[in-house]
């Protein structure tokens, strides 16, 4: 049995996200028993990038307008550039998040991902890293931003780039079997 077992796992994406960012923890959360859906406004499919270069294509498993942050356990935002920028103008999407953060519920966040957590204005207070290009994005609307390879707080897990992959999954794996945290919050 995993420690993730009866567990369903949302990643909410569209396309332009770091394809490595969304297939090891996606790996290691089903590894761990989770059931995990890729969810995106988008039908069909995603496309991923590495880098600067197109990679692969994703099925997409429920469209955005089909789900609730109801029917999950725990939320991942992979990053890549152009994913949470199409993510953070989306107000379904920021909903979506903001469900999450209201129900305790741990969310997970690496590279460029907590983009879409700072338009779902759920990072004041909150202790977080991620890619140095929004540092100063982060600061700007209130986080307290360290850099570390995985940062938890109350159920919130950051990470900076893929290189911190290893550590981000484990640390995801145990915050989404710990289910919801009291300090968790929109």
């Amino acid at each position: 049995m995993g420690t993730l077992d009866e567990r369903k796992i949302a990643i909410l994406t569209e396309d332009g996200f770091e394809e490595v960012e969304l297939t090891s923890p996606k790996e290691a959360l089903v590894k761990a028993g989770a059931s995990v859906h890729i969810i995106s406004p988008k039908v069909g499919t995603v496309r991923a990038k590495e880098g600067d270069e197109w990679k692969g294509t994703y099925q997409v498993d429920r469209n955005l307008k089909e789900v609730s942050a109801l029917d999950y356990d725990g939320l991942l935002l992979p990053g890549g550039v152009i994913n949470p920028d199409k993510l953070r103008t989306n107000q379904e999407a920021l909903q979506f998040v903001t469900d999450f953060f209201e129900a305790g519920k741990p969310v997970a966040a690496i590279c460029h991902g907590p983009q879409t957590l700072i338009d779902a204005e759920v990072v004041r207070g909150r202790k977080m890293t991620s890619v140095a290009a929004i540092k100063n994005d982060l600061i700007n609307a209130g986080a307290e931003w360290e850099d570390s390879e995985v940062v938890v707080d109350q159920g919130l897990v950051t990470s900076r780039t893929p290189e911190d992959l290893p550590a981000f999954n484990a640390k995801i794996v145990e915050e989404f079997a710990e289910g919801k945290h009291e300090g968790q919050h929109a």
